[in-house]
Order: C-alpha cells, then structure tokens, then sequence
C-alpha cells in the first residue's frame, strides 16, 4: 500500500510526464502538418510581426546562436519561404524577409501550445500564477534543472497589445 506522500508524487511525477508529453507532440504536429520544425516556425512568426531582420536580431529575439540562425534561414530559403535582401544605405547586412508563400504559410501556423498556455495563464489571478511559480521553480530545484536556458522566445506578448518594433531593420 502506498503512503499519501507516494501517490502525491506519482501524481506529479505523471503530470510531469503528461506536460513534456504535450510539448513534444505539439512540436512533432507542427512538424509533420506543415513540415516546419519549432525554430523554423518560431523564425516566420517573428518577421510576420517585425517585418525584414538582420540575422543577428533574429538570433537576439529568438535566443540561439548566430550560426543557428543562418542554418534555419538557409533552410527557410531553400524552401523558397524566406528571401535575403540587401539592406538599403548599408550592402554589407542582409535582411531576411518572407516571401509570399512564407508570409501565408506563417499566418496559418496555430499558436504553439507555450502562447496558448501562457494566455491561460493570464487569466488567473495573480495569486495562482504567484503559486504555481514558486511550485514550478521548487520543481525545477529538485530536478536540478539549473542550466537550462528560461528564454521566453518572444511569446509573452499578447497579440492585442503588440506593436512593430522601431528596430526592425537593426543589424
């Protein structure tokens, strides 16, 4: 027979299966439906609502590594989704911008499940979410899970309040 204690832990033990679970399948839906992968998507999404980028300011917004992002734009080009283009006043950046059918591929892709999630989250009261930080952290703690990178890739912005970035065309 188990304690309460050991079925409180397999319960979120489970939850935390169930989590990573809904993760990786939304991530392999996206893939397989319209054969993007996460950071793909996460690049269109991002020069649907900044328009043309530096692949640097790509590579600040969706925090990975410059030499990520000329592997993903590469990859996007090829598809014929994404164009380099010169930058006007100043040939030595190109600026990575969607073609067509990138732009209209990009407005169909659904929200990833951390937007929808963190829309959910919004509509709690400040209290709950204060709480399931702090267990989320204590989660976290115990996991040991202290060098994995908390970026927040740009979705913590509700569509209804964001506007164009003055820096669209940094470098």
């Amino acid at each position: 027979m188990y304690t309460e204690n050991e079925l409180l832990i397999k319960e979120i033990v489970g939850a935390i299966r169930k989590f990573v679970r809904a993760v990786s399948l939304d991530a392999y839906k996206m893939s397989k439906q319209y054969d993007l992968t996460g950071p793909q998507s996460s690049v269109l999404r991002t020069l649907v609502k900044y328009g043309p980028l530096a692949s640097a300011s790509l590579s600040r917004r969706l925090y990975v590594t410059p030499a990520n992002i000329t592997g993903i734009v590469d990859r996007l080009e090829k598809r014929g989704l994404v164009k380099r283009v010169p930058k006007e006043g100043d040939r030595r950046v190109a600026l990575v911008e969607l073609t067509e059918s990138g732009d209209e591929l990009s407005k169909s892709l659904p929200d990833p499940l951390e937007k929808r999630f963190i829309y959910e989250l919004a509509d709690l009261e400040t209290e709950h979410v204060r709480i399931l930080a702090l267990v989320m952290n204590q989660i976290l703690n115990l996991m040991d899970a202290k060098g994995v990178d908390n970026a927040f890739l740009e979705l913590h912005q509700n569509p209804k309040t964001e506007h164009n970035n003055p820096d669209q065309n940094e470098s």
